[in-house]
């Protein structure tokens, strides 16, 4: 990654890292519950679901890492592009899937939804540490 600073490399893939175990741990403990209440076709919601949520996260990680740095409001306003940013990506690729036809909806939205806020967690704790760029005020 050119044009970022080492520490905001790391930091962003330490947060990468945390994304992906999340997303796995959603995934993996939501599996047995969606086969059964959804059956077998909404499965592949599951999956679409986190992976959305996850790329969403990745999408708004990406704008606090590139923009890190300079007056407190910068670092605010940073923060608050990652969030329109994740949300936006979110809300596009969610409706791409669900007009698809390709996913049960239900579950897709539901799984959506889960993934987001679970991911919300790992968002803030990573924008609130690169936005004071590792002091604690």
């Amino acid at each position: 990654m050119t044009g970022m600073p080492q520490r905001a490399e790391g930091g962003y893939l330490r947060f990468l890292a945390w994304v992906a175990a999340v997303t796995a741990s959603i995934t993996v403990l939501g599996f047995v519950p969606t086969r059964h209440l959804g059956g077998p076709q909404a499965v592949p919601a599951l999956l679409a679901g986190c992976l959305i949520g996850a790329l969403g996260s990745a999408l708004g990680g990406l704008v606090v890492a590139l923009r890190r740095g300079g007056t407190p409001a910068d670092r605010l306003n940073s923060v608050l592009m990652a969030m329109l940013a994740r949300l936006a990506a979110v809300f596009v690729l969610g409706a791409a899937a669900v007009l698809s036809g390709r996913f049960e909806r239900t579950a897709l939205l539901l799984w959506i939804a889960i993934s987001y806020a679970a991911l919300l967690v790992v968002d803030t704790m990573y924008a609130l540490r690169e936005g004071t760029n590792g002091r604690r005020e």
